[in-house]
């Protein structure tokens, strides 16, 4: 229609002038036409969207079907869920067995394994101190000692003895690790014993604290048996059966069992001590030892480990 007005304006008799005007004329027509109808188109269109903001705000629940019906409502979703981290108590967990724990807190047990153990109270003595001393997290420090304390009774070892040997090898980092190879809370040579780790998963379960804690107990009282005395059995577990001497690891681990005796009876102890050497310079092949005659004295032979411990 418009082009057959222009063809009737450019057929007429008007002048080139007057043509030229109408044309304009008809141009701006058209353009402010268009104009109006986008301000309306948007005016619409705003007064649309605060009505529905209107709407979500005075019900709520307006707002989720809205959110359904977005096109980035499945991209959000996705975002959301993520798969969270493990818990330190799926870290805990025990490899291999899974009942191993359950059935030692069925099983019975005499009084003298109780007196070893002590009470519950005296354990979180034990485990806020350690927290404390060794900075580490308290939820983190108790599930360490509940791995302690469980193995010790199954075992039948001392576990402030193990805890001591923990804290002094490790420094009760469950990841540590030295340079010659020894892994875990207490430092055990996973390549030299990797067959305690079989029945765990093998030699990844190394760095499991439950299956660490295990496996250098079962190695600390075999030695401890061997050599008929703690002394012996820590110099033998350090890798210095072989040596005179073994720079003071021994009494750097009795030092601190001493201390977590004291803790577990109610005292004060502080917190503030130099901070214990987490490794040794001596090799650790721990197989590599001498081997231990067979022949222990009658008065090693009646000597228990608990009563040796208890001496100290």
């Amino acid at each position: 229609m418009f082009q057959r007005f222009i063809l009737a304006v450019q057929q007429s008799s008007l002048t080139k002038q007057e043509k030229r005007a109408a044309l304009q004329s008809v141009a701006r027509d058209t353009t402010s036409g268009f104009i109006t109808s986008m301000r309306h188109l948007f005016m619409a269109f705003g007064i649309t969207s605060i009505a529905m903001l209107a709407m979500m705000f005075i019900k709520p629940e307006l707002a989720d079907k809205f959110k359904n019906l977005s096109p980035f409502a499945e991209a959000e979703t996705t975002v959301e869920a993520e798969v969270p981290p493990p818990s330190l108590a799926m870290l805990m967990q025990a490899p291999g067995k899974a009942n191993t724990s359950a059935n030692v807190h069925a099983a019975g047990y005499s009084e003298e394994d109780a007196k070893m153990l002590g009470n519950q109270r005296q354990q979180e003595w034990v485990t806020n101190w350690l927290s404390k001393r060794y900075r580490v997290a308290s939820d983190a420090t108790n599930m360490l000692v509940s791995a302690a304390y469980l193995t010790a009774k199954e075992i039948k070892l001392d576990p402030l003895l193990i805890l001591s040997v923990m804290a002094i090898e490790s420094g009760l980092n469950p990841f540590a690790e030295s340079p010659v190879g020894a892994q875990g809370l207490m430092q055990v040579m996973s390549k030299v014993h990797h067959e305690k780790f079989e029945d765990m998963g093998g030699v990844k379960a190394a760095l499991n604290p439950v299956a660490n804690i295990k496996v250098g107990a079962l190695i600390l009282k075999d030695y401890v048996s061997r050599t008929g005395s703690v002394e012996a059995g820590l110099k033998m577990y350090v890798g210095a059966g072989a040596f005179d001497s073994d720079s003071g690891y021994g009494s750097r681990v009795l030092t601190e069992y001493k201390r977590l005796k004291d803790v577990s009876a109610g005292k004060k102890v502080p917190t503030t001590f130099a901070a214990p050497a987490t490794a040794t310079p001596l090799p650790r092949p721990l197989e590599a030892a001498p081997a231990i005659k067979s022949e222990p004295t009658e008065a090693k032979a009646k000597t228990t480990h608990t009563e040796q411990v208890a001496a100290l």
